[in-house]
């Protein structure tokens, strides 16, 4: 998906999860993505990536996974972030499962850390999908990624 040159927010409110989906871009790379009650007036709400999280909250499969992003967070943390990634649509895995596809020791206490504190602080949710780990910490609020599981089918 070419986005090269996009900058600036972009937002839509979605009825299937009762908020708005805000994104925020930098150089044609998401930088954020976040869910505000209230929809920010000045944000433009015509675009490309909303349009395919529309089709996606209706129920089309996407992995959104040639979306350029521009992770800003430290090098352990996106390691953590990237792994997210390779978790397939509609499959969900522990805490202690993604930090093993980061390269990370589950049974150290400071690798688990880099891990929770990555998930609680996912700055691109959706795309870097959090929902898809069980047991926490989620960046996505829980109505959301309640709504986002039950679209990918992903056991409670």
């Amino acid at each position: 998906m070419s986005l090269s040159g996009t900058s600036g927010v972009f937002a839509r409110q979605f009825d299937e999860i009762g908020r708005t989906v805000q994104i925020g871009f930098a150089g044609g790379r998401v930088i954020s993505v976040s869910f505000p009650a209230e929809h920010p007036g000045d944000a433009d709400g015509d675009h490309d990536l909303l349009d395919r999280i529309d089709a996606y909250l209706g129920g089309e499969r996407d992995e959104f996974a040639e979306v350029a992003l521009g992770l800003t967070v430290p090098t352990d943390r996106r390691e953590a972030l990237e792994a997210l990634r390779s978790v397939p649509y509609g499959e969900e895995v522990s805490v202690s499962r993604l930090a093993r596809l980061g390269g990370f020791d589950p049974d150290d206490p400071d690798d688990l850390e880099v891990v929770t504190g990555a998930l609680a602080d996912n700055p691109i949710p959706v795309l870097l999908p959090d929902h898809r780990v069980s047991g926490g910490p989620y960046a996505t609020p829980s109505d959301v990624r309640s709504e986002l599981r039950r679209v990918e089918g992903v056991s409670r």
